[in-house]
């Protein structure tokens, strides 16, 4: 039997987010073809596993008008600079992970210049909650899509585009939620205090608008949960600004800066105020009831209301098809509204266990059979660079 070709794979993340799915990504593949070549742009998970990135990813990983306008010539510099390294390298597959709106134009680049490059999108765009006529035209940039979600491929199917759901990468990091007892104790927390996980987001305008929010509502309910200790994990790209803002906060707040007291602090939470985004996820998967909200700038927020028609932005909610988690948006999103959804998850025993088990449910609806999400993500971007049908 002839040995297999060694093969390279492009791999491009453009935000932290997709940076931890192209961490597990390249691992898995390297554990089944430790001979391949792997290129492209992460940031530093990527790097960790070995990836050398040509550019710091910190520079396109911004969201909402405000934050976009200012690096709009940097941005389209990058997606000319992406497209163009594929183009040069000509790798077996090129898997761009997320960050649509950036690696959307990259995809389009590349197959106008070259159709016989083969290219990935790890993470479907939501074009099921919003503008789904978009999805019609995917087909001509994108040879396959790699699903997080398991309605996700049946979605695709009308439009001729090949998607295979992999499951949520959130589901491997089970083992990462532990450490919670020795967590308290080194930060002299009582067993018995109550621990509320604060994550206003990852991004710069995600900190900027909810932070001030979780603050006023941590101090609407202070009185109501005596003894209670905040614990607020952040990334490095925010962290200086979360600090400023979580100045005077109003209870015993810890900010944790590293991954592990990230999970941890999940570990040992009673509740949790976040952002939505991934870390529902991972908080559903820890099993910590949850207040969800987002807030965007308003010019953001006007074209994204007229765009959406999704009936809850919680991957918890989208997959079991109700509203177990709260959520609240934008206008909706103040301290009161929020205070009194949170309330009852350190308070009331009966609301505890409901949004678990609703919780459970989820994060049984998000996994597949066999091998973890980013191993199965692995073994289909192989079988494309390859040309074998999944």
């Amino acid at each position: 039997m002839m040995p297999k070709r060694p093969l390279t794979i492009m791999v491009s993340a453009g935000e932290p987010s997709g940076d931890a799915l192209g961490a597990g990504l390249i691992s898995a593949l390297r554990r089944l073809r430790p001979d391949v070549k792997i290129v492209g742009v992460g940031g530093p998970a990527m790097r960790a596993e070995g990836l050398v990135s040509f550019f710091d990813i910190a520079e396109i990983a911004v969201m909402g008008i405000s934050e976009v306008l200012p690096k709009l010539r940097t941005i389209f510099r990058r997606i000319k600079q992406v497209a163009a390294f594929a183009l040069r390298v000509k790798p077996d597959v090129i898997v761009l992970i997320d960050s649509g709106d950036f690696h959307h134009r990259v995809a389009r680049r590349i197959k106008a210049a070259d159709p016989s490059l083969k290219v990935v999108k790890y993470v479907s765009p939501q074009v099921w909650a919003s503008r789904p006529g978009r999805a019609a035209g995917m087909k001509d940039y994108l040879d396959h899509l790699l699903c997080l979600l398991p309605f996700e491929p049946a979605f695709y199917e009308p439009y001729g585009l090949p998607a295979t759901f992999v499951g949520h990468p959130a589901l491997e990091r089970a083992g990462l939620i532990e450490g919670g007892n020795a967590l308290r104790r080194r930060l002299d927390i009582s067993p018995d205090a109550k621990v509320l996980c604060v994550l206003p987001g990852s991004r710069r305008i995600e900190v900027t608008k909810l932070l001030p929010v979780f603050k006023e509502t941590v101090a609407r309910i202070a009185g109501d949960v005596p003894g209670l200790v905040c614990l607020l994990p952040t990334v490095r790209n925010v962290e200086a600004r979360v600090r400023a803002g979580a100045s005077d906060w109003p209870v015993p707040l810890h900010i944790l800066s590293d991954t592990d007291a990230r999970f941890a602090a999940f570990d040992t939470a009673d509740a949790a105020i976040a952002a939505s985004g991934t870390v529902t996820t991972e908080l559903a998967l820890a099993g910590v009831p949850m207040v969800v909200a987002y807030k965007v700038g308003a010019v953001t927020a006007a074209i994204w209301k007229r765009l959406v028609n999704v009936p809850h932005i919680t991957i918890a909610n989208l997959v079991i098809g109700r509203r177990a988690v709260p959520e609240f948006i934008q206008e909706q999103a103040t301290p009161d509204a929020l205070a009194a959804a949170l309330k009852p998850l350190l308070t009331d025993g009966q609301a505890i266990e409901a949004q678990k088990s609703a919780l459970a449910e989820a994060v049984g609806k998000l996994g597949t059979k066999g091998n973890g999400p980013s191993r199965r993500a692995a073994e289909a971007v192989l079988k494309i660079a390859e040309g074998v049908p999944l």
